[in-house]
């Protein structure tokens, strides 16, 4: 029931931020708990940067998550690549969640 702070890498098409994250992730308990967010711009080990915004989360559907991935390849690159190639090696399921705000 308690906020978690969470830095993560996102792509933004439009007023919808998308996440890419394991689907066993504490983020996806918590979004199906409470779909209730609120986000903020962070420094890369999650220092808050700006004004808190909210917003409200949920399981993207296919056609989101296929343009929610391309966006994250575009932004991420070589680093997106290798983390996908870790995931894979890990055997993690990626899924995509979809903030509006």
């Amino acid at each position: 029931g308690q906020a978690v702070q969470t830095p993560v890498w996102f792509a933004i098409d439009g007023s919808i931020i998308y996440v890419r994250t394991d689907s066993n992730s504490g983020k996806i308990k918590r979004a199906r708990n409470n779909p209730h967010v609120r986000i903020t711009p962070s420094n890369a080990r999650g220092q808050p940067k700006g004004e808190w915004i909210d917003g409200e989360i949920k399981i993207a559907s296919t056609s989101e998550s296929e343009r929610a991935n391309q966006l994250l390849r575009q932004k991420y690159g070589l680093q997106g690549k290798i983390i996908r190639m870790v995931n894979k090696i890990r055997k993690t399921k990626p899924i995509v969640v979809s903030i509006k705000i």
